[in-house]
């Protein structure tokens, strides 16, 4: 059928035939051209899989990139933080106890 397709869309039934040789005959670079790109598709996501998952390499680029993202904290900025929360709880039980009076 497939050489049928190609002699009406004018090739000819010889080259076709060579084609089809080439692609898959043995004595041909088909197969070894295959089993390259195979080999080339199945190493190249392993090779980076092994790359990325290096412990070098996290820490050099996730974790530092994660503390310029986020720099650790500084005492004065805990200080105030924990200054705004026992303000807003002070302020939480006046308004409770203001309308608890009512």
């Amino acid at each position: 059928m497939i050489v049928r397709l190609a002699a009406e869309f004018g090739f000819g039934r010889m080259w076709f035939q060579r084609l089809a040789e080439a692609a898959v005959g043995p004595d041909r670079m088909g197969v070894k051209l295959e089993v390259f790109r195979m080999v080339l598709y199945l190493t190249f996501p392993v090779a980076m899989f092994w790359v990325s998952n290096q412990a070098d390499y996290f820490e050099e680029y996730v974790v530092q990139r994660k503390r310029e993202i986020f720099p650790p904290e500084r005492e004065d900025q805990r200080q105030e933080l924990e200054d705004f929360k026992e303000r807003m709880r002070k302020q939480r039980e006046e308004r409770l106890l203001r309308t608890a009076q009512q």
